[in-house]
């Protein structure tokens, strides 16, 4: 189990995004205390690129972090700040909308 509020919501991404096989690319980046602060997860999926930042709940994302998922969003990705079972079930739709339009195209 989860040692922190946000870890456990870490894992419930994990297995949201593990369920997916082959279909995802994730790519979680290792704080170093090095370089631009960043979010949580980078995501590929079926060519639709996604940004997910997880949060314990009631918990928002930094100023550097909410810049990142602007970016993100600048350059046309989408983006979710996960903090509970209510924002992953909007990430789990959204993810099965992709897998879903791509496999009936």
């Amino acid at each position: 189990m989860a040692k922190t509020p946000e870890g456990n919501i870490k894992r419930k991404i994990n297995l949201l995004l593990d369920s997916y096989g082959n279909h995802v690319y994730t790519f979680m980046p290792v704080p170093s205390g090095y370089g631009v602060a960043t979010i949580d997860y980078f995501v590929c999926m079926d060519g639709i690129f996604v940004g997910i930042e997880a949060k314990a709940p009631g918990k928002r994302p930094t100023a550097r972090q909410e810049s990142t998922l602007a970016d993100i969003r600048a350059a046309g990705g989408s983006t979710f700040v996960v903090d509970g079972d209510e924002s992953l079930e909007v990430l789990k739709q959204f993810l099965h909308s992709i897998t879903h339009a791509w496999r009936n195209a």
